[in-house]
């Protein structure tokens, strides 16, 4: 009973939107040394975009009863959140480019949407942890930004998968593969852009 408490917390305080929102925000405050109030601005934007308008749309589905819960649990309702979200991150994207955000934060834009994408395809036929590909994405960009030192929040990502698992929404397969992923995405498109 604790274990599975531990988890549900664990799944909601690191859930995908949370994660990214955080992440973004890091990254714009980095990107705008000297400047902390338009970092901050500029992360809150890439947030609304990338995970809190996406997020909204999901909430809302849930509400109407078109999707099961906010997790998409799902996989064949997941289809049409992650198009939105696309939708939302090409919009995001633009906005931030007229804002004249840094390449860093614009970098992390888009490695978001590159996931979706591949997550799309994915969830088309399997159910892939896009919980697991966000927290090990988030932890291989911020050891790109800020060090190696960062492979401390590994166990993150770690307790993320775990908890999928553990509350039965994921397999340990889908969790392996959503962590593998994540983590090449992210890191693949993120170090080619930035």
């Amino acid at each position: 009973m604790i274990r599975e408490r531990v988890a549900r917390v664990v799944t909601e305080a690191f859930a995908p939107a949370a994660l990214v929102s955080v992440l973004l925000v890091l990254l714009a405050v980095h990107s705008e040394p000297g400047n902390l109030r338009r970092g901050i601005a500029l992360g809150v934007v890439a947030a609304l975009f990338e995970s809190v308008l996406p997020f909204l749309y999901i909430l809302r589905g849930v509400r109407t009863g078109a999707l099961t819960d906010h997790h998409v649990g799902d996989h064949r309702q997941r289809r049409g959140p992650l198009l939105v979200g696309l939708g939302s991150v090409v919009a995001g994207f633009g906005v931030l480019v007229w804002a004249g955000a840094a390449r860093e934060l614009l970098a992390a834009v888009v490695a978001g949407g590159v996931g979706l994408v591949v997550a799309a395809g994915v969830s088309h036929w399997w159910k892939m942890s896009i919980h697991a590909a966000v927290a090990a994405g988030s932890v291989v960009i911020l050891m790109l930004v800020y060090g190696w030192g960062l492979v401390l929040t590994a166990p993150l990502a770690a307790a993320v998968g775990w908890s999928r698992v553990v509350l039965k929404d994921h397999t340990v397969a889908q969790v392996v593969v959503g962590t593998l992923v994540g983590a090449a995405v992210a890191g693949g498109v993120f170090s080619a852009l930035r």
